[in-house]
């Protein structure tokens, strides 16, 4: 006889692999609506189209995978008038030589870069901005990381998106560029097969409300209405909260129908799961409910789970081949359809092993307050970062 607690659980699983058919199912149709709408921003554009022009800011510290070429990709913009200007808070940051080059090869290009001392907030990468953003020209501002890679019609498509109407904020699609590291490959798999299409559901359901690291292009007049990059000084998320602040203006954050490269460090199993629990916790702490949401979302775990507790009825290994099928279906769609990932499908097999490191660090997330950011532990309050040693 089945223990009534076990029966319990197999429930429980049962039903939540069910309620990730019925995600999985809304996953596949979000992205068939941005693959439409994809395909009406990408007409080329008329010669005549008149573009404003942009103040690119990158904030460093320190240098990423494929630096030159993500630099460089900067540089190569079809674009008729541009500036990047780059900031760093240490005046001995690694990266400053590769600025230097930059400079040097890119001599028509408007480059400066600027040293930023003050610790104005926890966030270091804020705090460099708040300092640039008084030497930038244009009331058009794109802030992105320094691990991304664009194309040569970035700045177009991107700029392209924003006249639209009552636009406030434009964000891009990203793929992750991985390593040889299994972390690194399991970061890349779960940004085109989990994260961008929980993007896509958010776009469908309720528009997005939120920014991505990717790109963040928006007016000056904007940033200033919300409290300017000093109103984000102590958020780990902070390109969340800029994308939240501007649309409870009541503007639309837009996504283009450009995507970049994220060029991936090359993280071990380890330091993988300590970068998806920092990032778990951020996330929960950013939107909880949505975010317990997601709990119904990791089918392959519980449909797994569900084909033990079941023992093995004919049920529950339909309901996991179902979710199989359509968990494939999504990565494949959104991966390769959207994204264009080419390690996708030779990835697929990592599929079981990386949602259910993804359970569990949605598990886990829920365990306590602490992330560990840049070397230093930090407790999360409201989205806020508070150093450890401050709460002692």
């Amino acid at each position: 006889m089945i223990h009534p607690f076990l029966r319990i659980l197999e429930v429980l699983t049962g039903a939540a692999a069910v309620s990730s058919i019925a995600y999985y199912m809304l996953c596949l149709w979000s992205a068939e609506a941005f693959l439409r709408d994809a395909a009406v921003s990408n007409q080329d554009l008329p010669p005549s189209q008149p573009f404003a022009p942009v103040s690119i800011l990158k904030p460093l510290k320190g240098t990423d995978v494929g630096i030159d070429g993500n630099f460089r990709s900067h540089c190569l913009q079809d674009y008729p008038a541009y500036e990047i200007i780059f900031g760093v808070s240490d005046p001995e940051d690694p990266a400053i030589p590769w600025v230097e080059q930059l400079k040097a090869e890119f001599p028509q290009r408007e480059i400066r870069l600027i040293h930023c001392p003050k610790k104005l907030g926890t966030n270091t990468k804020v705090s460099t901005l708040a300092q640039m953003l008084p030497h930038a020209r244009h009331a058009c501002l794109i802030v992105n990381d320094s691990d991304i890679r664009v194309p040569p019609d970035y700045l177009r498509r991107v700029m392209t998106v924003f006249d639209s109407p009552n636009t406030g904020l434009v964000t891009c699609p990203y793929r992750g560029i991985a390593n040889r590291t299994l972390g690194s490959r399991l970061e890349s798999l779960g940004i085109s097969t989990d994260f961008f299409p929980g993007v896509l559901v958010a776009r469908k359901l309720e528009s997005i409300k939120f920014g991505l690291g990717s790109t963040l292009a928006f007016h000056r007049r904007h940033l200033e209405a919300v409290g300017g990059f000093e109103a984000f000084l102590d958020y780990l998320a902070d390109d969340y909260q800029i994308g939240a602040r501007i649309a409870s203006l009541g503007l639309m954050v837009r996504l283009a129908g450009v995507t970049v490269d994220s060029y991936l460090p090359q993280y071990t199993l380890r330091s993988f799961l300590h970068h998806q629990l920092r990032w778990a916790r951020t996330v929960r702490d950013s939107r909880y409910w949505g975010y317990l949401g997601l709990g119904m979302t990791f089918g392959l775990p519980w449909a797994m789970a569900t084909v033990v507790l079941a023992g093995g009825r004919a049920w529950s290994w339909v309901v996991l081949a179902v979710v199989a099928l359509l968990r494939a279906a999504v990565a494949i769609r959104v991966g390769r359809s959207i994204l264009h990932d080419r390690e996708v499908m030779r990835l697929l097999a990592w599929l079981p092993i990386r949602d259910t490191l993804a359970l569990w660090v949605w598990l886990e997330s829920f365990a306590g307050h602490t992330v560990a950011w840049r070397g230093v532990s930090y407790t999360l309050k409201n989205g806020k970062l508070v150093s450890v040693a401050s709460n002692k």
